[in-house]
């Protein structure tokens, strides 16, 4: 990749107090280069100024150039944060999944929600999941040098006709291949298997589990867990295609199954090794599985326990901050996706043991998306709406913030929260978290 790609890392952020504080840098201003050598992302950036001595060529915000040297300790950070994680652009992805999210949403929307992310950066970094179908030969070669692990690849299926039909794209087939070439260079990833009913499940989903178990050997496991995700099918899903969603019978075939898997690995391996993600059991109507199942959350990014940790979470928090009584009375209604509807109910039994609380559950599903079971996060304003307009609100809607865009308050229909608030004639109150919830519960405030 050429220098001229890529771009100077632009500061959005100086925390206080830092190295960068004392020395005068501020948002706006942008690295060119450390120690001669332009970073492509924040990983170079990392890795470049864990040196003690650093010399950096940086542009103000003015447009004025400076060389700076800086002494330091030896992997002290210098306190910036950037606009962006990757400095040179987004590898984007050359699969054609039909199922995925992104071609699966109405056009006229923020671009932001059109990116195909399949980079191997943003793996290692964030924990996004990425295919391996679009490395070229350097970037293999800087994973390794570099020993940027683990990474999150979603497999789907180890079988190279069923990963190539799935992904539409010939290079799929090579998996097996690359997760022996993990395996070699003690290197790790987690796996995800997206599950399409009449495609990739059945005899081919033990196929793909059982493959990925055999990589998980040694003190360094190239394969250290895989989720296992049900499709998500949305209205808006361009053309014919093969999918269909996710019954109710097929929800319970599939937890009967990996859970019969789960008993072997666990005897052989130690550990479950698969994971079913929390949605089977909300599609399925099964309870969740205990806390003690899920080991140290492996794949809690993928859902895989995250409702179970919340519940959690909640109780002990509930038990600090919730007080006997409130007053004055309030009434409160608390949206969430449908899908959480049962595991959601003790909560809110619990918050109103609170004399002069009363918090009414609002699980709505999606008509934007065409969704029948909804999780809380796809939620749009207009869901809200037509959800909501006829029904008792009380004096306010606590509004769960994982439903907003990360930096504004809008949905993923581009309604505001404002705008949702002058349609329903009420109060709207975004939670970003279990204390918030309480908190705007027993006291009144909220954002």
């Amino acid at each position: 990749m050429s220098k001229t790609t890529i771009r100077p890392a632009r500061i959005s952020k100086v925390l206080p107090n830092s190295i960068a504080a004392e020395i005068g840098f501020e948002p706006g201003d942008k690295i060119i280069s450390i120690n001669g050598t332009q970073p492509r992302d924040l990983i170079d950036y990392q890795f470049l100024c864990a040196e003690e001595i650093l010399e950096l060529e940086v542009i103000d915000a003015k447009g004025k150039t400076h060389h700076l040297e800086i002494e330091k300790d030896y992997d002290e950070d210098l306190g910036l944060e950037f606009e962006t994680a990757l400095f040179d652009g987004l590898i984007q992805c050359n699969n054609r999944c039909p199922f995925c999210f992104i071609d699966q949403q109405p056009p006229g929307k923020r671009d932001s929600l059109y990116l195909k992310d399949d980079d191997y950066r943003l793996s290692f970094l964030y924990g996004s999941y990425l295919t391996l179908t679009n490395l070229t030969a350097r970037e293999w070669e800087r994973i390794e040098q570099m020993r940027l692990s683990p990474l999150f690849v979603s497999v789907h299926a180890t079988e190279p006709e069923i990963r190539t039909r799935l992904l539409k794209n010939p290079r799929a087939g090579k998996i097996l291949e690359q997760l022996q070439w993990f395996l070699e260079r003690r290197l790790q990833i987690h796996a995800q298997v997206v599950v399409c009913p009449g495609i990739n499940d059945g005899k081919h989903l033990e196929t793909t589990l059982l493959d990925l178990a055999q990589f998980h050997q040694g003190d360094i496991p190239a394969v250290i867990s895989a989720a296992v995700v049900p499709v998500g099918l949305t209205r808006f899903r361009p053309g014919e295609d093969e999918l269909i969603p996710v019954s109710q019978e097929k929800a319970r075939e599939v937890i009967a199954q990996v859970q019969e898997l789960q008993a072997k690995f666990r005897k052989k391996l130690g550990t479950n090794f698969a994971w079913l993600a929390d949605e089977w059991f909300l599609i399925g109507r099964q309870d969740l599985p205990p806390e003690s199942h899920y080991e140290d959350y492996p794949q809690i990014g993928n859902g895989v326990g995250s409702i179970r940790q919340f519940i959690k979470a909640f109780k002990t928090s509930a038990k600090k901050l919730l007080p006997a009584t409130i007053t004055p009375a309030k009434q409160l209604t608390w949206v969430v996706g449908n899908a959480v509807e049962k595991a959601f109910e003790p909560l809110v039994q619990q918050l109103n043991k609170v004399e002069g609380l009363t918090v009414s559950l609002a699980p709505l599903n999606s008509g934007y998306w065409g969704q029948e079971i909804t999780v809380t996060g796809l939620l749009t304003g207009q869901d809200l709406i037509e959800g909501l307009q006829e029904k008792d609100l009380g004096e306010g809607i606590l509004l769960p913030s994982v439903m907003l865009k990360h930096d504004e308050p809008k949905f993923l229909d581009d309604l505001t929260v404002e705008d949702v608030q002058e349609r329903l004639k009420v109060p709207i109150f975004t939670v970003g978290g279990i204390e918030e919830l309480l908190q705007v519960c027993v006291s009144g405030k909220g954002n």
